[in-house]
């Protein structure tokens, strides 16, 4: 039948990692700025050594380049805050992603693993409505379960699944996909599936913080919909 169903350590060395990571980013930062100043005075002092003695710089020109030294270095310090935000940011996004490790998730997709005669899925509803049904597909696309979930309110709804085909077979263990339609005051209503799985590992890189679901990676810690 398919129902209705409404590491610590690990965290800590993650953040650690990524603490020490943000903090030589930071001391980078610093760096840069402080070598933009360098070359910003020695350009100034060479031109001042090397000007013409009977046109000389006039005040006014030696306040204009002072004042776009203080405007670059304005910029380059507003840069490194931002970055040095944006560090912790993901720092403490990858920290909450550690603490998911070994947690069942729904994020989006149309997968269903069957396990012991068991699996369980999800779907987001847009509204609320009248009739809600699952149809479950075997590997070579055919349907061997349909489900009446009948009226379901907006919001997520989980569902499970006892691996029985619709003449009451035990099917075997494995990788199943499935859709979901839905209907209100007789018109189709809009439904997202959700895969259900455990999450295996966090990986921190250039597109933020992503997640290895099952078999899926590259899950973005945003596409969460659930924690089991």
């Amino acid at each position: 039948m398919v129902d209705n169903v409404q590491s610590g350590s690990a965290a800590a060395d993650i953040y650690a990692a990524l603490n020490a990571k943000a903090k030589a980013g930071s001391s980078t930062e610093a760096s840069a700025v402080s070598a933009t100043q360098d070359r910003f005075l020695k350009l100034l002092v060479t031109q001042m050594k090397n000007q013409d003695p009977l046109n000389p710089l006039d005040n006014a020109q030696v306040t204009s380049q002072m004042a776009q030294l203080s405007t670059v270095t304005g910029i380059d310090k507003v840069n490194a805050a931002l970055q040095a935000l944006s560090d912790s940011m993901t720092s403490n996004q990858s920290l909450q992603a550690a603490t998911m490790i070994g947690h069942g998730v729904l994020v989006p997709g149309k997968g269903v693993d069957l396990s012991s005669g068991a699996a369980f899925g999800g779907v987001d509803l847009a509204q609320s409505v009248d009739r809600l049904d699952i149809a479950i597909y075997d590997k070579s696309g055919a349907v061997v379960r349909n489900v009446n979930l009948g009226a379901q309110p907006v919001g997520l709804v989980n569902w499970q699944w006892d691996g029985r085909d619709d003449a009451g077979v035990v099917l075997k263990d494995g990788s199943y996909t499935f859709t979901a339609s839905a209907m209100q005051n007789g018109k189709a209503a809009d439904v997202s599936t959700l895969q259900f799985g455990m999450v295996n590992s966090v990986t921190q890189g250039k597109q933020g913080v992503a997640l290895s679901v099952g078999t899926m990676d590259g899950v973005a810690l945003s596409q969460v919909r659930q924690i089991v």
